[in-house]
């Protein structure tokens, strides 16, 4: 984009307007530069409308088909439970529009395969809602594994565990899909960990090599919850990780280790990062914007106004779906009705 063209306005549609959409995304459409929220849409009409009103949405819908089909839309945003994405993306891929799709990005590895091929063929771009890749925090850790403080990265190590939820709260909404496979495609660790693996691709490169154990021990839900897992990346960098989510504290943190020092941080939690070189440990802080998908929209908005390129794109987002699906390969196998 050259410095004398004028920027156009991309329209966006939204399609799922519920919990994430509330803070986390839906309004970063409307305060990115060059960028605007035209539509959202939801199966509860009137809670579309109720969203739509607060948000300032001009319109809004309880069909997806009036967003997928608006001559006034360019790009759909998709953010509704991960058992739909797959249709979504593949109707709007048809419509011609410009796909930004939530993660998971779909219920397995074929079906993100299907969704990169389809967009593809109709030539509309797909990205996906692994928006870390542009928040501050991980660009500044980015930094510091490129800086060379840190020496040759050997291994990565992960460690989370979480206790569970109440049965009060695994009867809420917010909790009952994510531990409902037939909706979410897994458990906790399907739903939620495949940001731990993005961020690692997106600082240390593709995932070549993957091994996993994982169990349903303590009988609260039918996915995993509890998983073992390494792998290596194509730089032969080496990872292991282990995340319990029936345990009896909340606990979640990872380390980079290097050469000649080490780098812990939270994937999921605003903490600071610990440098640690020799001796010397530093602990730098960290913070996230108030729409943490604000900072990856404003890559999609402006890679659309060709300037730059957006980080989490379709082919991306099957790498990481395919290292999930590996390391729950054979627990799936297993537990298949």
């Amino acid at each position: 984009m050259s410095a004398e063209t004028t920027p156009r306005t991309i329209r966006w549609g939204m399609i799922g307007c519920g919990d994430v959409a509330e803070v986390k995304s839906g309004p970063a459409f409307y305060k990115a530069a060059n960028s605007s929220l035209v539509a959202v849409m939801r199966r509860n009409g009137p809670l579309a409308e109720d969203f739509a009103r607060r948000h300032g949405v001009g319109r809004w819908h309880d069909d997806a088909e009036a967003i997928i089909r608006a001559p006034d839309i360019d790009a759909v945003y998709i953010a509704t439970t991960t058992d739909s994405h797959f249709d979504y993306t593949l109707r709007c891929a048809a419509a011609g529009k410009a796909v930004y799709v939530e993660k998971p990005m779909g219920m397995s590895h074929a079906q993100c395969l299907e969704m990169v091929a389809a967009c593809r063929q109709a030539k509309v771009p797909l990205w996906v809602g692994f928006y870390r890749r542009a928040l501050p925090r991980f660009l500044q850790l980015r930094d510091i594994l490129q800086s060379g403080v840190i020496g040759d990265v050997r291994a990565v190590v992960s460690r989370q565990s979480q206790r569970p939820p109440t049965s009060e709260q695994l009867q809420s909404h917010y909790i009952a899909w994510r531990t409902d496979a037939a909706r979410s495609g897994g458990g906790f660790f399907f739903e939620a960990i495949g940001h731990t693996f993005d961020i690692f691709d997106f600082l240390l490169g593709p995932i070549d090599k993957v091994q996993g154990i994982a169990s349903n021990q303590a009988g609260l839900w039918q996915s995993e919850d509890m998983v073992t897992a390494s792998y290596r990346f194509a730089s032969g960098v080496q990872g292991s990780g282990a995340w319990c989510f029936a345990a009896d504290r909340d606990e979640e943190y990872h380390e980079i280790i290097g050469s000649k020092g080490r780098v812990r941080f939270s994937v999921y939690k605003t903490v600071p990062m610990v440098l640690t070189v020799g001796d010397a440990v530093q602990e730098i802080p960290v913070s996230d914007p108030p729409h943490v998908h604000q900072p990856l929209v404003q890559t999609i908005v402006d890679e659309m106004n060709g300037h730059g390129h957006c980080a989490s794109t379709g082919e991306s987002g099957a790498r990481t779906a395919w290292v999930v699906d590996e390391i729950l390969r054979d627990f799936k196998r297993s537990s298949a009705p």
